[in-house]
């Protein structure tokens, strides 16, 4: 009974804490290196729901305590050696795993929530730490969570819509997007773009080039990555059969616009002469193109046949 009411009491002064514009707007910044060279990510409901829920989530706690500490640390210092204040994000870091892992031991509705905020915290502390390996890990963990535990409603077979399973839990697959689609200025001179993170320090001329196809192939995957924000809305909001099957011939048109774009890629980068090594801004793009895939793949469609393909591109993801 105690107990209880102490919890009862945390909850009731969480929600008297009034998380302040300039805190978002921080913690919005920190979701991504691009915003070093003032990308706008449009992230702001994410990081107050974050901000929120970090005041009862000590796991989310630690996670915030390490980006921050990490991207100061990047800010003040670049790409140096290791310093205090990167070694006291890397302790935050892990204890905020380390508390997460306890969570979900017994997941329940308040576990899952918990995982994928940190899930957004860890993939933006482990692109502050340059880790795309590790970051594309917590990417596919977290993108199974949504799937698995039903994030949105979804159908069965092609005549049974079910609700979400669990009605709050965090949209990761949105914040993934934005995070993406944010621009970045691949046609900047090399030492804007390196401060970025967007290109590796030392890079061949012929390379340089070829980035310059970045923005036109960009362009046509942030087209569809605006198509997919807005038919996620719509699914989160679906409510009968009829509506769900129309909104499956959507994102039928989704994917094919998405399969045409690796083909279109292929035959720019066969024109370009002489043949060039991939610079690290198109292999991101073939990145993004891939998570939007999934994303679509996973949205509405809970068959046996969809599980298998989502599991086959997730392998793929993570090779």
């Amino acid at each position: 009974m105690f107990v209880g009411s102490i919890k009862s009491d945390i909850g009731q002064q969480s929600a008297l804490v009034e998380i302040t514009p300039q805190e978002i707007d921080l913690l919005n910044r920190h979701f991504s290196i691009k915003t070093m060279c003032d990308a706008k990510l449009g992230c702001d409901e994410e990081a107050r729901q974050v901000l929120q829920a970090s005041l009862t989530d000590p796991p989310l706690q630690h996670a915030l305590l390490s980006l921050r500490a990490l991207r100061e640390d990047l800010e003040t210092f670049g790409n140096g050696q290791q310093t205090l204040s990167y070694d006291y994000g890397l302790q935050q870091y892990t204890a905020a795993l380390g508390g997460l892992a306890s969570n979900l031991s017994y997941p329940g509705s308040v576990g899952l929530k918990s995982a994928l905020l940190c899930c957004q915290i860890f993939i933006s502390i482990e692109q502050v730490r340059k880790n795309h390996a590790a970051m594309a890990q917590h990417i596919v963990r977290g993108l199974s969570i949504m799937h698995e535990y039903r994030a949105r409603p979804g159908l069965v077979t092609v005549n049974k819509l079910v609700p979400a399973h669990h009605d709050e839990l965090p949209l990761l697959d949105v914040f993934i997007i934005k995070m993406f689609a944010a621009p970045c200025k691949f046609a900047e001179p090399p030492t804007t773009a390196e401060a970025c993170g967007t290109l590796p320090l030392r890079q061949p001329v012929e390379s340089r080039d070829l980035r310059t196809i970045a923005p036109d192939m960009r362009t046509e995957l942030t087209r569809i990555s605006s198509l997919t924000l807005e038919f996620l809305d719509r699914v989160s909001q679906v409510e009968t059969e009829e509506i769900a099957l129309q909104l499956l011939s959507e994102r039928a048109a989704l994917l094919y616009s998405l399969e045409s774009w690796p083909i279109s890629l292929e035959l720019i980068q066969t024109e370009q002469q002489p043949p060039s090594s991939e610079p690290i801004s198109v292999s991101f793009l073939r990145l993004f193109h891939l998570i939007l895939k999934i994303v679509l793949l996973g949205a509405l469609d809970f068959s046996p046949d969809i599980d298998a393909e989502l599991g086959l591109r997730m392998t793929a993801f993570n090779s």
